[in-house]
């Protein structure tokens, strides 16, 4: 693994975090399949990644690895993303033609959550030119480090 460790980031580092997930994702095809347009994916996804994501950072559980090269936010039992501005973001965001099919897409994604006490992992991911060196590892090992402590479940 290179030595690769994830260490616990500071609400002042939301925005570096952010960069770096956006970074991340700019090849990921079910995000690309929502924004597809480069300026839109800019503009939009650190927006979409605040509301989905950002509560990690209240909850003291947003990790990253060496200057920023990968993050990862994970929300604590009971915690959610905030659905409200969430979709409203996306209702700007997404193409109109592409919105029906979007939404129905994260209604079922939405619904596949399970009931019991669990951590949710919204958004991981390393900047492309680091990847492979341990550090998405690092990430992970980390926040089940958490989930395994407090014998809570890990969703994905």
């Amino acid at each position: 693994m290179n030595g690769a460790s994830a260490v616990s980031a500071a609400t002042t580092d939301k925005e570096r975090l952010i960069a770096t997930l956006v970074t991340a994702f700019t090849s990921d095809p079910f995000i690309r399949w929502m924004l597809p347009e480069p300026r839109q994916y800019l503009v939009y996804f650190p927006a979409v990644l605040k509301f989905f994501a950002g509560g990690a950072f209240d909850h003291e559980s947003a990790y990253c690895a060496e200057d920023f090269i990968s993050a990862a936010l994970w929300l604590p039992p009971g915690i959610s993303p905030d659905e409200e501005s969430l979709g409203q973001v996306m209702q700007e965001a997404v193409a109109p033609e592409l919105q029906e099919e979007v939404f129905a897409v994260l209604e079922q994604v939405g619904a596949s959550h399970p009931e019991t006490e669990h951590w949710y992992l919204p958004a991981m991911g390393v900047d492309p030119l680091f990847q492979g060196k341990g550090y998405g590892s690092a990430l992970m090992e980390r926040g089940l480090e958490v989930c395994d402590r407090n014998h809570v479940a890990a969703y994905l």
